[in-house]
């Protein structure tokens, strides 16, 4: 039995080994790129997966594709948690964790009503209106993962990433400009900042080119909305199920549950700092991974067919959000 089961996972793993491989050495080439050039790497994941489509009709590379843009980005996700603690949640204050929940949902209920008057249909809106709400392309990527699959959810999906990425590094460079013309405070900055830009690594770029004390604050702001992706994912899961006639199921997906798991953990401090710092690591390459496999699957032909009222729609969410924040963080302060 031991021999049959080796030999099952050696010729699974000889199926998804070359897939897999051109997702990691896409990621690889976007995080150099990156690193010298300071654009988002999940970004250039993205737009090198596109250029690499033609390899989504190469039947050896197919079965690892695909494992990359479900399996590893599950893992990405749950890794997330190693990014969090209870206590640093805690630290925020109750009005101001109050506030940017609420933003979170009433951006996610924001989104639904614009989809559908804008005739996009609510489930767009959810994944946009989350994307732009949570942690940007993280985000996007964990609520396709529970979303209804359709013929054209992975190019929602894209969509949102590029989206996303892109507004919030238009961010990184207005809104601090924004919050120091308005004469914020290193709280009040690191509240708008936080609570607003879409993805962490414009946040922390945001928050310490104005201080350090800002820096933190937005960190910590925006890591709280990071956490919020569990209840989020939890309810929209909830929601589906029921409507599927599943009800009696355990709603919560299972990389909800590590993400729970890995936020318990890396808050009783047992795990050696340096061990943490490895898995947060390896949730940015799972994670850079997976774009890098959704951009292979993606045809630019399709992407281009989703029109101006997708971008409007994103547009508007990151107002309504950026507006809400901006008004918390003038009078909680």
């Amino acid at each position: 039995m031991a021999i049959a089961l080796t030999k099952k996972l050696v010729g699974r793993s000889r199926r998804l080994f070359p897939g897999i491989v051109v997702c990691l050495t896409i990621a690889a080439a976007a995080r150099f790129l990156s690193d010298h050039y300071g654009a988002p790497q999940m970004l250039f994941a993205l737009l090198l997966g596109l250029a690499f489509h033609f390899l989504a009709e190469e039947v050896s590379c197919v079965p690892g594709i695909e494992f990359a843009a479900s399996k590893i980005l599950r893992i990405g996700v749950a890794l997330l948690g190693m990014r969090i603690t209870f206590e640093q949640l805690l630290s925020l204050g109750g009005l101001s964790i109050g506030w940017v929940a609420a933003g979170l949902v009433l951006t996610i209920l924001f989104g639904v009503t614009a989809a559908r008057v804008l005739g996009q249909g609510g489930g767009f809106g959810v994944l946009t209106g989350g994307a732009v709400g949570i942690c940007g392309a993280s985000a996007a990527l964990a609520i396709a993962a529970v979303l209804p699959r359709h013929p054209e959810a992975e190019r929602n999906a894209i969509f949102a990433v590029v989206s996303v990425t892109t507004l919030s590094t238009v961010a990184m460079v207005v809104y601090p400009i924004i919050a120091v013309r308005l004469g914020l405070d290193a709280h009040a900055t690191g509240m708008f900042l936080g609570g607003t830009i879409h993805d962490v690594a414009q946040v922390i770029g945001a928050g310490y080119s104005v201080s350090n004390e800002a820096g933190d604050i937005s960190t910590v702001v925006k890591l709280f909305r990071v956490a919020m992706l569990v209840p989020v994912v939890f309810v929209l899961s909830v929601i589906l199920r029921r409507r599927g006639g599943q009800a009696g199921k355990l709603p919560v997906p299972v990389f909800v549950i590590a993400f729970c798991l890995f936020v318990a953990i890396n808050s009783s401090g047992v795990v050696p700092a340096a061990a943490a710092d490895w898995l947060v690591e390896l949730s940015r390459w799972c994670l850079v991974a997976a774009i890098a496999a959704l951009g292979v699957k993606t045809s630019l032909r399709a992407l281009a067919r989703i029109g101006i009222r997708p971008v409007s729609l994103v547009l508007a969410e990151t107002l309504f959000i950026a507006g809400w924040v901006l008004a918390g963080a003038t009078f909680l302060d």
